[in-house]
């Protein structure tokens, strides 16, 4: 009896461990990164199925493991390895670092006069010379945002090609690419660039668009249009039902680059920070950047809570989201009489009540719901409108869309609707048809928009900029539903999404727009013009330490818990205006925080030149001090160049910290490839939230 029940309790014990063991020799795909792109002779991807037959021990295993090699613009590969053949790889000399493949998320009529970017102003000889380059879930190529009438042929620099799988390209739409790495599709994936999701085609038609009449069936009716309606467009489709595999994402950065696009939009990002070796958009920008190339990136849709921030390379754009000047709101009326408005609506996430409705008691009717949800109960039961009321939100800054006429109210004016219906024997309503409303409090950091600091290189201030990214009329699919709803069969050529997504190609439209004007401008330069001021970063040698001398259009000090306030910041400038001209320091921080310039004027004598100054930052002892922000403004009569200045602390063991060098040391290798060990913190994983899966992307 004793050896039986020995026995029971080891067999399943037995059994597991031999599972498992199983488990951690399946091979899995993964990332090598090698760094810059070989010079040698020999084929970049005969060399990485060489390193692959010495690991795995076969010609055979080595050509089914390989998925890409990443040649055109920088070096490595994505292999299927399992974790012991992962290891070796790593070892290998030439290799910087392997990760395991990971899954990414996606992060108009009005927007582009409300940045003063009016069609007049439109039309640099260049403009039909620039293109962007988009990763993310392709376009829809025969969108009308997407018209060629009056174009010529694609720049003699384009390399690119277009892959005619259910897709035509035009002289608008210049090139095509799609990957898909493990070659899964699910409902609604169309294996080609055409874009099912509508995304793809409302960020590219943000940034590039042609003019063309719009609405959301009927409201906000006007002319949309991206911010260079004559650049040129390259779809790489990188983002599918199942997400944005890293392994696509660094392919479609290799061929980018190399197929000649000038500005990259990258409306997608990681849940958590990963170390830049780690991060292929951080590497894939970098390579960008070293070849000529802005990155335009999302920061996320996880505020408001701090050290959300992604995609916060130090040589990326990294965009957060504003308000317009203009909501959408529908207002709805009781029976009694009384009336509740339509408050712009909100990130909550996750549903609490209208779920397994009675059909037989909905069909027909209005349905009061205690949460914010997406409306498909209530059109599978056959409702016919939903007035919801939540009290997790209060002070709501953004739309949604819904399948059925709807209406968000605040909390108190629920309360009412309650009352009212419990005190009638008939409760009615009506929801009346939405309009749109002039926003004067424009433009505000909406709340969903992610904020810093960043939890690698804190001394980088960052996002680096806001957009519009709330409300947003542009293109859409028609296979994708204009709601995300389940069972809402609409089609539509435009929709109003959110999200930093569609602050992104905001940026990246405004960056062409200034490489049209500029077609020699730096990455860094093209940056510094959007984020007003300096030229190239650099750094000197490769000591690990702070980053504050980083040549970076902003200043970001952060201090420990219970220290002085200290720090000493240079930056270079370059006149890229009058010949003659002269430029005075203006300081704007709260009294306690010292702040001086040296020098404070800067007189130029011709284009190009350069001058250096030095900002000294001093205060007292803080504790738990919140972020505090204040500015430098130079100024010479007519131009005004704003510089961001922030101070906020921290506690050590935070994600972002300054406890030793050693926080910031990296391999000899990595040191000397990027030449900036000091921009390679660890930390840990910052905090997230869930969004609605169709307004935050």
């Amino acid at each position: 009896m004793v050896k039986a029940g020995v026995f029971s309790i080891l067999y399943p014990l037995l059994l597991s461990a031999l599972v498992l063991n199983c488990q951690c020799q399946e091979r899995k795909l993964h990332i090598v990164y090698m760094g810059g792109r070989s010079q040698e002779d020999v084929s970049v991807a005969s060399k990485h199925h060489t390193m692959l037959h010495k690991v795995l021990g076969s010609a055979a295993s080595a050509k089914e493991s390989l998925v890409y090699s990443y040649g055109r613009s920088f070096n490595g590969f994505a292999a299927k390895l399992t974790q012991d053949e992962a290891r070796r790889l790593s070892e290998m000399e030439g290799v910087i670092s392997v990760n395991p493949n990971r899954i990414h998320k996606l992060h108009t009529t009005r927007s582009w006069d409300f940045l003063n970017l009016t069609t007049n102003k439109l039309g640099a000889p260049q403009e039909s010379d620039v293109i962007i380059g988009l990763l993310d879930t392709g376009v829809w190529p025969e969108h009308p945002s997407f018209n060629d009438t009056g174009f010529g042929p694609p720049p003699a620099k384009w390399k690119g090609t277009c892959t005619n799988t259910n897709f035509t390209c035009n002289n608008k739409i210049i090139g095509a690419r799609y990957y898909n790495s493990d070659n899964s599709y699910y409902e609604p994936d169309i294996p080609s660039p055409r874009d099912s999701e509508g995304h793809g085609t409302h960020t590219a038609s943000t940034a590039s668009g042609v003019e063309v009449d719009a609405s959301y069936f009927g409201l906000a009716k006007g002319v949309a249009r991206g911010g260079v309606p004559n650049s040129r467009i390259a779809v790489y489709k990188v983002c599918w039902a199942s997400g944005c595999s890293s392994a696509d994402i660094l392919k479609a950065f290799d061929d980018a680059i190399a197929d000649g696009v000038d500005i990259i939009s990258v409306s997608l990002g990681s849940d958590f920070p990963d170390d830049y070796f780690d991060d292929p958009i951080a590497i894939g920008s970098f390579h960008a950047m070293r070849n000529g190339i802005l990155t335009s990136n999302s920061a996320g849709n996880s505020g408001p809570f701090p050290v959300t921030v992604s995609n916060f390379a130090p040589w990326t754009l990294t965009v957060a989201a504003n308000t317009i000047d203009r909501k959408f709101v529908a207002k709805m009326q009781l029976g009694n009489g009384d009336a509740a408005n339509y408050t712009i609506g909100s990130s909550p996430d996750f549903a609490r009540f209208c779920e397994g409705m009675n059909a037989r008691m909905v069909a027909g009717k209005i349905v009061f719901c205690e949460a914010l949800t997406d409306g498909s109960e209530i059109l599978q039961a056959n409702g016919v409108g939903t007035i919801f009321s939540d009290v997790l939100v209060v002070n709501p800054d953004v739309a949604f869309s819904w399948p059925l006429p709807s209406t968000l109210i605040s909390p108190e004016d629920g309360k009412s609707v309650l009352d009212y219906i419990r005190s009638s024997d008939n409760p009615t309503a009506t929801i009346f048809f939405s309009d749109a409303w002039k926003d004067v409090m424009a433009p505000v950091v909406v709340s969903f928009s992610s904020r810093g600091p960043s939890p690698i290189t804190p001394d980088i201030l960052k996002p680096d900029i806001t957009a519009p990214g709330v409300d947003i009329l542009a293109g859409w699919s028609p296979l994708s539903s204009s709601s995300g709803s389940d069972g809402d069969t609409r089609s539509t050529l435009f929709n109003i999404i959110s999200g930093t997504s569609m602050s992104c190609p905001h940026a990246s439209g405004a960056a062409a727009f200034v490489k049209a004007a500029h077609p020699n401008w730096s990455p860094a330069a093209i940056k510094s013009a959007l984020m007003t001021t300096g030229d190239n970063s650099t750094c000197d040698g490769t000591t690990p330490g702070r980053a504050w001398d980083l040549n970076y259009p902003s200043f970001s000090l952060y201090v420990e818990d219970g220290q002085i306030i200290m720090g000493t910041f240079t930056r270079t400038v370059t006149n890229v205006g009058a010949a003659n001209s002269t430029y005075t320091a203006n300081l704007y921080m709260p009294a306690w925080i010292g702040v001086t310039v040296e020098p404070s004027v800067l007189t130029f004598s011709a284009v190009g030149e350069t001058k250096t100054f030095t900002v000294n930052v001093t205060g007292p002892t803080i504790f738990q001090q919140p972020i505090t922000s204040g500015a430098i403004i130079w100024t010479d009569g007519a131009h005004v160049v704003r510089t961001p200045l922030v101070v906020y602390n921290y506690i050590p063991g935070a994600p972002y910290n300054l406890e030793s060098d050693e926080s910031y040391s990296m391999t000899q290798k990595k040191q000397s490839f990027f030449g900036q060990s000091s921009l390679y913190q660890k930390s840990g994983i910052m905090g997230q939230r869930k969004a609605h899966p169709q307004f935050f992307n």
